[in-house]
């Protein structure tokens, strides 16, 4: 890589963390200006565009590099014990919530923006969550209980999974470090919360698209 090449990606890292370190207070996205990521990159703004459009595209940059980076995280500690007991399940919601608090930023930044970010923000995360629940599906397809199931079904289930450890995720946030006691609740329910989905995935029988 020539000098002028490292430059350039070391100045796109400093916007793209920039962006990140103003965020990560609790602001969201949309309230953040070029000028104020580029005095914080330590760059002018007209060098901004030698990187991104607009702010739209910084943000897509942003999704994509941090759901690259959970989706590694979430591989590793994947709740994938729809066969298992009650322990099986809470070392898994205990080894996702230590992910959370030791990548605060990026799980902020995807929980935030999920909901509160410019739509073009907003439905890349949307594709994020929903990459999320295909590899989970997938996963569950191993299970024997599982595997037979229709596609649609076990994508759903995935969706049940995915949807409440991201809410567990957003709790987890909320929490200051020292509220130990707040946190192992949260982590009891969340494990309560999954066993009733794994149980009634084992029992479920898909009508195939009838509602009565």
């Amino acid at each position: 890589m020539s000098v002028r090449e490292e430059r350039k990606q070391l100045t796109r890292r400093a916007l793209l963390d920039a962006a990140m370190d103003l965020t990560a207070d609790g602001r969201g996205f949309s309230s953040v200006s070029l000028r104020e990521i580029t005095r914080e990159a330590g760059v002018v703004p007209t060098a901004f565009y030698r990187h991104f459009r607009n702010l739209d595209e910084l943000g897509l940059a942003l999704v994509d590099e941090v759901g690259h980076r959970l989706r590694q995280i979430m591989r590793e500690a994947r709740i994938t014990a729809a066969g298992a007991g009650d322990i099986a399940i809470r070392s898994s919601v205990r080894g996702y919530v230590h992910y959370v608090r030791t990548n605060r930023r990026s799980f902020s930044f995807i929980v935030r923006e999920r909901l509160g970010g410019p739509p073009v923000v907003r439905d890349a995360v949307a594709r994020e969550v929903r990459y999320f629940v295909g590899e989970l599906a997938s996963d569950l397809r191993l299970f024997k209980p599982l595997a037979n199931m229709p596609s649609a079904d076990l994508d759903m289930i995935a969706h049940l999974v995915v949807h409440t450890v991201f809410y567990l995720a957003a709790d987890i946030l909320e929490l200051p470090e020292a509220k130990t006691q707040q946190e192992e609740e949260l982590i009891l329910r969340t494990v309560k919360q999954l066993r009733l989905i794994f149980l009634g995935a084992r029992q479920w029988k898909s009508d195939r698209g009838n509602v009565h």
